[in-house]
């Protein structure tokens, strides 16, 4: 994508040296002509990325790419802050703990702490499974409105959809309003044959879903006693925890 290059190499003339340039100085940085660097400039600046100093001619960095910062590192002060957290959650319920975030209709996995019974796993971090299936998935698409969520799905074939992955935008409309009133998700056996799952949201500051947690188990006979009986609670605690953790409050103490 040679346009997206160019953009990034205009980002990456500036300095803490050269903070402020022209088109011109821009243009001999990256070796091209003017009008060949007009396109990325105008771009970026339209977006916020570039600020252009109208009666200096001048360009210097956009608040845009502060977010684009920002973004990286809370991802990283996510992860640092939900690991103990999670090892903690793995421990008291001897069941694997995961982390993940929204990434369009997947849930990319960020953290996997695995059970003490080394149980074999589908997911390790870097997996990207359907949101709209997994627990995890279906907690991040709660932080959607009903048009966000159509937007997301408008085009969605819902072909080879794995266990009881909804199959229709109407299933998904219907399973996305029963999880909203939810405040963790159990599912058990619906996505991958034989596994328990139950996942709660993380939320930042905003009260926003940010992340979510989950656990995952071989299931077995007694498996939903087990879950009514403290592993469910567990995870809402640890989700808690984290959600304080990054400056957050938990949605039923942000209520009261």
């Amino acid at each position: 994508m040679p346009g997206l290059i160019r953009g990034l190499e205009v980002l990456q003339a500036f300095t803490p040296e050269t903070r402020e340039m022209t088109l011109s100085d821009i243009a001999r940085r990256l070796g091209t002509t003017r009008s060949a660097a007009f396109r990325a400039v105008y771009t970026l600046a339209h977006h916020g990325y570039l600020l252009h100093d109208q009666q200096t001619a001048r360009y210097t960095l956009g608040p845009a790419v502060l977010r684009l910062g920002y973004g990286y590192l809370a991802t990283r002060e996510l992860v640092e802050i939900a690991l103990p957290e999670l090892e903690k959650l793995r421990d008291a319920t001897d069941w694997s703990a995961h982390l993940g975030v929204r990434d369009g209709r997947f849930v990319l996995y960020m953290l996997r702490v695995p059970s003490h019974l080394g149980l074999a796993s589908i997911v390790h971090v870097g997996s990207r499974l359907p949101a709209a299936g997994t627990t995890m998935g279906r907690v991040l698409l709660t932080d959607l409105n009903e048009d966000g969520l159509l937007r997301l799905y408008r085009d969605e074939t819902y072909q080879n959809a794995p266990g009881q992955t909804p199959r229709s935008l109407t299933e998904l409309v219907a399973q996305w309003r029963r999880d909203r009133n939810a405040d963790a998700i159990v599912q058990i056996g619906s996505f991958e044959t034989g596994i328990a799952s139950v996942a709660a949201p993380v939320r930042d500051i905003s009260g926003n879903i940010v992340a979510a947690i989950n656990v995952t188990r071989a299931a077995s006979g007694n498996i939903a006693d087990d879950i009514e009986a403290g592993v469910k609670t567990e995870v809402l605690r640890t989700a808690a925890a984290i959600t304080r953790l990054l400056g957050g409050l938990p949605e039923s103490t942000a209520t009261e």
